[in-house]
């Protein structure tokens, strides 16, 4: 049953796309980042199916060419989970701590001096890091922890072309590291239908409650023009479809077995809402963004690989 369903949602946003389509929709430079240039790999998305998300991953980064696409010899990764639950991991609250294990030991194989592992989290902090499971998974694959939810680490941004978010405090180690790797997991979310890709970056801001009473959506869009992640990681194996964004027992689940690696932050998103069962043009900020020329929602013009492992 699941098979036919998971098909017919590769056919949405895949097979449509063709496989010789390698265009990519219009993208703002990143006045946006703090990076100047993005750098794609070797499509603009992989989309993996399979039953182990570690060999998914793994899979996925071969197609895409390696981390030694983003991570050089030397430089310093962050990678942003989320990790906002005290919840264990058969509940999908948090991003599965395997694959972030997986994610960092491919960092530090590819150079990376050093890998930090954060997120502000809405429970306790260290429950929400140890009861996820993912304090420990990045410890033993060699990264370091640091907490996410004390204003002093902070610092003051402006957000040039912002129409609702106009200045924010970011975590530091957003603006300290060379490498910022975005690691969501797909779920439902009471205010936002979904929340993937783009709305995990709440968790590297110090207020979330101005984004929450000023027009969220157009929040969300707008901190895109400050910082895109490097690479984005959307862990789709098992998807809260009801009562998120922490869920309520395992009943909220739905096994979707996928994995989705981009660097646009907003194609990732399109094709994680697909797998989801939504229209991306449906989702506020995924039309916000597209509008303010953050990205496209036209997966059709994208080169996607799609694997069935």
């Amino acid at each position: 049953m699941y098979r036919r369903d998971f098909l017919k949602k590769s056919f949405l946003y895949g097979a449509a796309a063709g496989l010789g389509a390698s265009a990519l929709g219009p993208l703002t430079p990143a006045l946006a980042g703090l990076r100047p240039h993005i750098i794609k790999g070797n499509y603009d998305l992989v989309a993996v199916r399979g039953d182990d998300l570690v060999a998914m991953f793994e899979r996925a980064m071969q197609e895409m060419g390696g981390m030694s696409q983003w991570v050089k010899p030397g430089q310093t990764v962050v990678v942003k989970p989320n990790i906002g639950w005290d919840v264990i991991p058969d509940r999908a609250a948090n991003t599965n701590p395997d694959l972030i294990g997986a994610i960092v030991r491919h960092c530090l194989q590819a150079g990376a001096s050093r890998v930090t592992v954060f997120d502000h989290t809405c429970d306790n902090w260290q429950r929400s890091y140890e009861n996820s499971g993912i304090e420990q998974a990045a410890r033993d694959a060699g990264a370091r922890i640091v907490p996410g939810n004390f204003e002093r680490n902070y610092r003051d941004v402006s957000i040039p072309g912002a129409v609702r978010l106009k200045e924010a405090k970011v975590h530091e180690q957003i603006l300290d590291n060379d490498v910022f790797i975005n690691v969501p997991v797909l779920k439902h979310h009471s205010s936002t239908n979904v929340t993937i890709a783009m709305k995990n970056l709440m968790g590297i801001v110090w207020d979330r409650r101005y984004w929450h009473r000023n027009d969220l959506h157009q929040c969300i869009a707008d901190f895109c023009l400050f910082r895109k992640p490097d690479l984005n990681i959307v862990d789709a194996m098992l998807v809260m479809t009801q009562n998120g964004p922490r869920g309520t027992s395992t009943a909220d689940l739905v096994r979707k077995n996928s994995l989705l690696i981009s660097s646009d932050i907003v194609a990732a998103d399109a094709a994680s809402t697909l797998i989801f069962g939504e229209q991306p043009a449906n989702i506020g900020h995924l039309a916000i963004a597209e509008r303010m020329n953050i990205g496209s929602l036209d997966l059709s013009r994208m080169n996607i690989q799609r694997v069935f492992m």
